[in-house]
């Protein structure tokens, strides 16, 4: 695909392979992966780039899948000059590339208790599309606003009652690129916050395959989630226990593998493919609900064609 894009003080890299930028390492090449300089630099350039090109805004890749044919029109991510946080009294700004185990550290050592995005993967920008949470706490119980720029170049400010959020989702303008997210914490003692995140780093590294190549959990719990988000922790029905029950841990197909350890990870064993991925999954989908008739729905988002230049 042949783009006329304007000129940016960031870095613009035609036909750049996406499989490094994410944890799976698997995907295609995007036509152009666009990293800006800072916020003037983004806001310019989505304002003079043609409306008919699609923008497609990356995070650290965490919980993605790049189809093997690569995104057609360009890749927005991200870096050190959106990934600053700061503090003021109870409200926390971090910047949309900012990895949310540092932003719950800094809250931390400043007496604010954001210690539920300790162990989320990822950074703050995705965190806030996702309504990220453990713990049964949420994004959605902390944030403010955001700061986003629109696919127009124009900057805004949308309060977090606007992006809708709920289990896993928000409704963030078409295009939009998340820049920045405030939270409101509770405040507590560092020493007990910090203790906090040791014993939740404890309990993930015991249960989760973290040593190896997955993007969290592969599906959503089935159920036991309101409207807003908010989890019931007690109910029983989690997508790894229909995924057990389905006889499905540790299945296969070429080199993905729904992990020994967490059978709702999904695992690169190594040289798997985004199609390898994506086909395991669907395969866990279609035999869970013919052992059980519930449909798991995908946590991972899958972007991308199937085959270059050709749409799935």
């Amino acid at each position: 695909m042949t783009l006329t894009l304007p000129s940016v003080r960031g870095t613009l890299t035609a036909d750049r392979l996406l499989a490094d930028l994410t944890w799976l390492r698997v995907g295609g090449p995007a036509d152009w992966l666009f990293q800006p300089a800072d916020e003037a630099d983004l806001a310019a350039f989505l304002a003079a780039l043609d409306p008919a090109i699609p923008v497609f805004p990356m995070g650290v890749g965490s919980n993605l899948i790049v189809r093997d044919g690569g995104i057609r029109g360009v890749v927005i991510r991200l870096g050190r000059g959106f990934n600053a946080t700061d503090i003021a009294g109870e409200i926390v700004t971090a910047g949309a590339a900012a990895l949310d185990a540092h932003v719950a550290r800094k809250a931390a050592e400043a007496g604010l208790d954001l210690t539920f995005l300790r162990t989320i993967p990822g950074a703050i920008g995705g965190a806030v599309r996702m309504n990220a949470g453990c713990y049964g706490s949420y994004v959605a119980d902390h944030l403010v606003a955001i700061r986003a720029v629109l696919r127009d170049g124009k900057v805004v400010e949308i309060a977090a009652a606007d992006l809708h959020l709920a289990y896993r989702s928000s409704v963030v303008p078409e295009g939009a690129v998340v820049i920045s997210a405030q939270f409101r914490a509770a405040s507590g003692d560092p020493a007990i916050l910090a203790a906090r995140m040791e014993d939740q780093i404890a309990k993930r590294d015991a249960t989760q395959p973290v040593k190896d190549r997955s993007a969290g959990s592969t599906f959503r719990n089935p159920s036991g989630f309101s409207s807003t988000g908010r989890a019931d922790d007690s109910q029983e029905l989690k997508a790894w226990k229909v995924i057990d029950a389905a006889g499905l841990r540790g299945a296969m197909r070429g080199k993905a593998q729904m992990s020994e350890k967490h059978s709702n990870f999904m695992i690169n064993t190594g040289g798997a493919t985004a199609a390898d991925l994506e086909e395991l999954g669907e395969e866990v989908r279609k035999r869970v609900f013919e052992q059980s008739g519930i449909q798991l729905d995908w946590e991972i988002m899958r972007v991308g064609d199937a085959k270059r230049g050709v749409t799935p």
